[in-house]
């Protein structure tokens, strides 16, 4: 398979045509190679107009929706970067000129994507999505859904800094920005998108008399 060819494909057809006009982003999508985010025998899917599995459930975000998540964060070089649950997109940002971090929970995912985190410059670390690794970033951003507003993840950013995630509560969820400020966190709506949900990030259930 030709997978250069399938890559322009997938910015023309799924990249551009949904108003992503950044042209450092579509040089940096035309650039990293997605199909190592997936096994061996699954890298034929990564172009599609799909979500593929990279293991145990986790899933490559559509490039579509990705990409607008991405344009919406307006990285810049020379900034601090954490992926959670976002292998190829830490990898996008690292060509972007960006230092980046790949937080992943679960062994048999950073397993895969290890070797092309390594590639692209970026460190892969396993920790707990509860957890952000470190703190004082200036962008955040997952390739999964949270069921509840990330406070953790704001928490990791620094004053200024933006979070770019989807937050899904039933069958259709919104994605969003958030931006900090020094007293509080704006919140501004993106578009519709629904990709799965990570797994533990639900809220404890409350119990009333």
């Amino acid at each position: 398979m030709d997978f250069a060819a399938a890559r322009k494909v997938m910015v023309d057809s799924q990249v551009r045509v949904n108003d992503v006009t950044d042209r450092d982003l579509q040089a940096a999508l035309l650039a990293v190679p997605r199909e190592r985010f997936l096994p061996a025998d699954r890298a034929f899917s990564a172009y599609a107009e799909i979500e593929p599995e990279i293991a145990g459930g986790r899933r490559l975000m559509l490039a579509r929706d990705l990409s607008k998540l991405l344009m919406a964060l307006e990285p810049r070089v020379g900034e601090r970067a954490l992926a959670i649950a976002g292998p190829y997109a830490a990898a996008v940002l690292a060509r972007m000129g960006l230092t980046v971090t790949a937080q992943e929970a679960e062994a048999e995912v950073l397993d895969v994507v290890v070797p092309a985190l390594a590639e692209a410059g970026v460190e892969g670390v396993l920790a707990p999505f509860t957890r952000p690794t470190g703190e004082g970033y200036d962008l955040i951003v997952s390739e999964a859904a949270t069921p509840v507003r990330p406070d953790a993840w704001l928490a990791a950013l620094k004053v200024g800094g933006r979070l770019a995630v989807v937050e899904r509560s039933g069958p259709a969820g919104k994605a969003v920005l958030y931006v900090k400020g020094a007293s509080g966190v704006s919140r501004r709506e993106l578009f519709d998108a629904a990709p799965p949900v990570l797994a533990g990030l639900a809220p404890e259930p409350a119990f009333a008399l």
